[in-house]
């Protein structure tokens, strides 16, 4: 499963007379780093809008999830089942179906080829299962915090904001962790909604250099290194949140 990974990563070093050697070299004893200047001179703009995206669809997925699922967890709204039955199902419609919905949407609204609307397809993917993650997890909150906050003159909105957020802190890392990761590595909807504007996410940057007759393989493989320093590093840092809030609610006392 690694290899992939090492060998995106030996490329990215190969000087490119020797790219199409065979045997190929198994390490880059010749490296190069004119690949790197290559994603210095000519990606950065592509990253900055994938991390604006990123950080939007992030920030977008949790003001509505963590509401929404406290509601469903502790408030009981009648036909909550059915709407947690409706988040779950809208995790299997496929990407392009909502991708071709989302095109003649944007095309009324005047959001193709923008960040917004980037931002809010993406958004689609990560809410259900933000909505989903944070009612397992908020469904395990005793319920005598709730009564002792409401006994104290807390409503509703006071209570999620004072006392369940806070608590909440493995499964907002969790949920925030994969709304970035969904959001920064997506290809489908960048490429059906954002093909000729100015802001253009990392993914379609890659795709700008694939084609036919591709030559500069170690700047494609540059570029997808550098794209992936994000995701790993916050796949690192937030592992064991991640673990914690993905694993909340699945074991009751």
């Amino acid at each position: 499963m690694l290899f992939p990974l090492y060998w995106m990563v030996n490329v990215s070093l190969t000087p490119h007379n020797e790219l199409r050697k065979d045997p190929p070299n198994l390490f880059p004893f010749d490296a190069t780093f004119d690949g790197y200047t290559t994603v210095i001179s000519q990606q950065l703009p592509y990253l900055g809008t994938s991390l604006i995206v990123g950080l939007g669809t992030v920030a977008l997925t949790l003001a509505l999830s963590a509401p929404a699922a406290y509601a469903l967890a502790k408030l009981q709204p009648f036909g909550g089942n059915v709407v947690s039955f409706v988040l779950l199902t809208a995790q299997m419609i496929p990407g392009i179906i909502m991708a071709m919905g989302f095109y003649l949407i944007f095309n009324n609204w005047g959001l193709l080829d923008t960040v917004p609307g980037l931002i809010l397809a993406d958004s689609t993917l990560a809410v259900p299962f933000g909505v989903l993650i944070f009612t397992a997890f908020m469904s395990g909150i005793p319920d005598e915090l709730m009564s002792a906050a409401k006994i104290d003159g807390a409503g509703p909105w006071r209570t999620f904001r004072s006392i369940v957020v806070p608590i909440s802190r493995n499964s907002i890392v969790t949920v925030s962790l994969f709304a970035f990761l969904w959001s920064w590595s997506d290809f489908l909807f960048a490429s059906t909604l954002d093909r000729g504007g100015d802001l253009q996410p990392i993914t379609m940057g890659i795709y700008r250099y694939i084609g036919n007759n591709t030559q500069d393989w170690n700047a494609i493989m540059a570029t997808a290194v550098v794209a992936s320093i994000p995701a790993t590093v916050l796949l690192v840092v937030a592992q064991r949140y991640v673990a914690a809030g993905v694993t909340a609610g699945a074991v009751k006392d």
